[in-house]
């Protein structure tokens, strides 16, 4: 009972945040929109399969970061240096601004603010009966994984961090983990772009 109780004031807390986040930085978010608009052709939103909690997939939503149908001249994962991803995209994912759509994922229920990163399908078939307890709850924006290394992070150690997330998910615990995503982010650790 209490570990529902936690969730449910996690998911209230989640919908306020998501609202208040999103009415705050409106204004960047329209900034970012004009941006990927003006630099470059096709859609301002990308959407991408991912799985969620107890295994259900869904579209999360970011900015677009690469050129567009760059899905169709390349694999469906980046690396460093992908000559698909644009100029804006670059700068946004560097900010990791092409994460801020996100904030829709959490209000529609699909994700939280804090949580194990959503993995696309084929990644999440090669998890373990362990590694899969990170399925069990929504996925988040950023998570303890996020704030420990992010992409400098072998696959493995990213999901006992996200197994050890669950196994401990607090609402003190998701508040040191927002707090500590904004350092990460404006010092860009461990971030490959």
């Amino acid at each position: 009972m209490r570990k529902e109780l936690r969730l449910l004031s996690k998911r209230i807390v989640d919908i306020v945040l998501s609202i208040l986040i999103t009415l705050i930085l409106s204004p960047l978010f329209f900034l970012v929109a004009i941006l990927v608009k003006l630099t470059s052709k096709g859609p301002v939103f990308f959407r991408h399969a991912r799985v969620g909690k107890n295994e259900v997939p869904f579209q999360m939503w970011k900015f677009r970061t690469m050129t567009h149908e760059s899905d169709q001249i390349g694999p469906g994962l980046t690396e460093p240096g992908d000559s698909r991803i644009s100029g804006v995209g670059k700068l946004l994912r560097r900010l990791s601004l092409d994460e801020l759509p996100q904030l829709f994922n959490v209000m529609l229920g699909e994700m939280s603010l804090v949580g194990p990163r959503p993995e696309i399908p084929e990644i999440v078939q090669t998890y373990s009966p362990q590694q899969k307890k990170a399925l069990s709850i929504r996925p988040g924006i950023t998570g303890l994984s996020q704030i420990s290394g992010r992409d400098d992070l072998p696959i493995d150690i990213k999901l006992n961090l996200e197994v050890e997330y669950v196994e401990t998910v607090s609402m003190g615990l998701d508040f040191k983990i927002l707090l500590k995503t904004i350092p990460t982010i404006i010092n860009a650790r461990g971030n490959r772009y």
